[in-house]
């Protein structure tokens, strides 16, 4: 475990570094073009102290808008996949509970654990890693992210993973992580790439992802689920890569990486003729639109965690959250 310095010298350098390296003007031209050199500093995304606090306001966030199955109250700190998601879900509950989550259970996370990298640009980022007391022993992974010095910390990916698998991060002296760019060749699959060959896999197969629940398993769980009596399914598996859905990698102790990525899904059902479409739940009935006669469409989001070793290792999905987000009949 490294030394920390000071609290208070950590916070007052690397904040006003920030400000500095963000908003100060070196110089203007002549013609009279700003140049700003800012983005070219290395710096923590954040300090510890932030860090913590960014985790405590989401959570207290978090339980206010599922208490009140209102979206509004957790808009503020989400964003990208976990904001696709999360809206769904309260907004579901909000239609089919007006007054209110009767079974609300405030989320409580414990033993938090920082991994901060030192980069530079935007988007600032950082994971938590912390315990959970909902969904059973996992650890809750967030991811922080900002695009601005002025915005609020939003958390762009929450996965569950089995204790002990977060792995060690390639840390500095003052225990700064390393961020690993998007465009990374001394992995297997480049972060940037990780979302496309993933979707690729789950259509086609492969043996670029280890076996797993989030592998081998879902695709065999899909393959018995295509042709049931009465009823066929379809799957269509999409990238999702841009803006705040932009995979954010953290180089791990061996030299790998630590990805989180989003991926987009349909699934089709429809019914032969003769025959009716299952009566889907009164969650995905409020999320759909039109009127379900011989077929229904699931619309998704998925956020999963990777470990993608060097180039010459296979890709471990280590976790994945998938939600409904929008459903239509016909």
């Amino acid at each position: 475990m490294t030394r920390e310095r000071s609290p208070r010298r950590l916070r007052r350098r690397d904040r006003n570094a920030l400000i500095a390296a963000t908003l100060t003007v070196l110089s203007m031209t002549a013609s009279g073009c700003v140049v700003v050199h800012g983005e070219r500093e290395v710096l923590p995304s954040a300090t510890r102290a932030e860090a913590a606090k960014a985790l405590a306001a989401f959570t207290d966030a978090y339980n206010k808008a599922d208490k009140a199955y209102d979206r509004s109250l957790d808009a503020p700190y989400v964003t990208g996949a976990l904001a696709d998601i999360d809206s769904a879900r309260l907004k579901a509950g909000h239609a089919n509970s007006p007054s209110g989550n009767a079974n609300h259970t405030p989320l409580k996370l414990t033993d938090a654990k920082f991994t901060i990298p030192e980069k530079a640009g935007w988007p600032r980022w950082f994971l938590a890693d912390a315990r959970g007391n909902k969904g059973g022993n996992f650890r809750w992974l967030l991811v922080f992210t900002r695009n601005d010095l002025d915005q609020r910390w939003r958390v762009a990916y929450l996965t569950l993973v089995a204790p002990g698998a977060v792995p060690q991060f390639k840390t500095d002296k003052d225990g700064w992580a390393e961020a690993v760019p998007a465009d990374s060749a001394q992995l297997a699959v480049a972060p940037r790439e990780l979302s496309h060959t993933y979707t690729a896999y789950l259509n086609s197969g492969g043996k670029t992802f280890a076996d797993g629940p989030n592998t081998s398993g879902l695709r065999a769980y899909r393959k018995g689920r295509v042709k049931q009596p009465g009823l066929v399914r379809q799957y269509i598996d999409e990238p999702l890569t841009r803006g705040d859905y932009a995979p954010l990698a953290l180089r791990t102790a061996d030299g790998g990486a630590l990805v989180f990525f989003t991926t987009h899904h349909y699934e089709k059902q429809t019914a032969a003729a003769g025959t009716s479409v299952p009566v889907p739940n009164k969650d995905v009935r409020a999320l759909t639109t039109g009127e379900i006669k011989q077929s229904l469409t699931l619309e998704s989001v998925a956020d999963e965690v990777a470990l993608d070793p060097t180039a010459s290792g296979t890709v471990s999905v280590l976790g994945r959250v998938q939600g409904l987000t929008a459903a239509k009949g016909e």
